[in-house]
């Protein structure tokens, strides 16, 4: 083996090292970002089972699934009362619905499901500002933080219901498949 030859088998290791170097790091950086997602929405179920046990009684634990035993637990704290207060002075749940009146009133619909019906309108990809601000506009009895929609925007994300798309510095997102409607008005994209 020449000398020019050693160092061209040399060259071509260096730049496929640094290459698969490149892929790896990509590749921890999306599993990172799923991971974040992950939590995102195990703080969610957290919170839903929090509230469930507040309004409804005790959960049935041999219902939960198992944790793995290497996971540390997560215990949810519990806000105080005035934390669980909106604006309005009506208690909060997790996802973004007042509860219901003891007169009957109807339930406000869910934020993901407001965001949804928003990025329908929509052809092209929007920002998460964008919806927030067009969300304002057409709820105003809702005001939900920036964070509170990129949350659930990006749970949405998780359960495969919209998509993230990746611009430079910006993400925006669009819907998945149209949402169907039934004649009574319930979404039925989830049957």
């Amino acid at each position: 083996m020449t000398s020019q030859s050693a160092a061209t088998l040399r060259s071509r290791y260096v730049e496929q090292a640094a290459s698969d170097l490149e892929q790896n790091r990509r590749r921890q950086q999306e599993l990172a970002e799923r991971i974040a997602v992950l939590k995102q929405e195990e703080g969610l179920l957290v919170d839903i089972l929090t509230l469930a046990e507040r309004y409804e009684g005790p959960v049935d634990p041999s219902r939960l699934p198992e944790q793995a035993q290497d996971e540390p637990a997560v215990t949810p704290a519990r806000p105080s009362a005035a934390a669980s207060r909106s604006t309005t002075g009506r208690p909060r749940t997790g996802r973004g619905t007042v509860q219901a009146g003891a007169k009957g009133k109807s339930r406000q619909p869910l934020l993901g499901d407001l965001l949804r019906e928003l990025l329908s309108t929509y052809d092209e990809p929007r920002l998460a500002k964008e919806l927030r601000d067009e969300l304002l506009e057409k709820h105003p009895d809702r005001n939900p933080t920036p964070q509170v929609v990129r949350n659930t925007l990006e749970a949405l994300v998780a359960k495969g219901r919209i998509r993230r798309h990746k611009q430079q510095r910006s993400v925006m997102y669009s819907l998945v498949e149209p949402i169907e409607r039934a004649a009574d008005g319930t979404d039925r994209s989830d049957d």
